[in-house]
């Protein structure tokens, strides 16, 4: 794309779609191919959106030939150096990896997340909308929309994302209500419909939408396994056959 820099020892290879002034420092290796036993050399892809940083010696795989056999990263976002992400990931949009985070195959990561360094993540696990994991972390499972999780085994959801929250201009109500959510389903442990009904008749039925969001997200990942909402894809992805896009001529 247009306005982009490579440096010295930058590799992009494969069906690799890159957007308008991305940066890519040296020894970057990005679409190769998926680091997966069933990639049988189909056409699969890595799609780049715009305006990403890409620090020394970070690592994207292409898809592997399940789900849509793509790898997508959008607008804004930021690998510090040496970070993996997997085949088949999707990063949204002004995402922050710090140094050596590893992603492992079909993770999500929504818009304005961020995790610390060194932390690694379980294949199909979503982090939610803002949400942050503290350094060193092994994430086994998904992390909901503005909370903050810590712990370096089997992290827990310790608070609010209050910083990130406020500085993605959601106003203050909106994070204290968010606050009251969070104190009841993390702390006191109320049943999802006993949260909503406490929270429902606080707010006179006019929910903010980012408490919407934490409630369908936590709700998704309940129904799911082993703590991931997108777990089933698993099961999905075994029972059918990959069918490559047809490519314009």
């Amino acid at each position: 794309g247009p306005g982009c820099k490579l440096d010295s020892h930058v590799t992009i290879i494969g069906h690799t779609t890159v957007g308008a002034r991305n940066r890519f420092f040296p020894n970057c290796v990005i679409g190769a191919e998926p680091q997966d036993l069933s990639y049988d050399g189909s056409p699969t892809e890595l799609i780049i959106g715009d305006d990403n940083l890409f620090r020394e010696g970070v690592t994207i795989n292409r898809g592997a030939p399940k789900e849509d056999g793509c790898t997508r990263i959008g607008n804004g976002n930021m690998f510090m150096a040496n970070c993996h992400v997997a085949h088949n990931c999707h990063i949204f949009n002004r995402v922050i990896l710090v140094n050596g985070v590893l992603l492992g195959g079909h993770v999500h990561v929504h818009d304005g997340a961020i995790i610390s360094g060194n932390s690694v993540v379980h294949h199909f696990s979503t982090l939610g909308t803002l949400s942050f994991v503290s350094g060193g972390c092994r994430v086994p499972q998904d992390v909901p929309p503005y909370m903050l999780a810590a712990g370096s085994d089997d992290p827990k959801i310790t608070t609010v994302n209050v910083i990130g929250m406020r500085r993605a201009g959601i106003p203050e109500e909106t994070i204290q209500t968010i606050k009251r959510a969070f104190r009841l389903l993390f702390r006191e442990h109320r049943k999802l419909d006993e949260a909503k009904q406490i929270l429902s008749d606080q707010l006179e039925g006019l929910w903010p939408i980012e408490l919407e969001n934490l409630f369908r997200f936590i709700e998704a990942q309940r129904r799911g396994r082993f703590g991931r909402a997108r777990e089933a894809l698993r099961q999905q992805e075994s029972s059918r056959s990959y069918e490559p896009k047809r490519r314009a001529a």
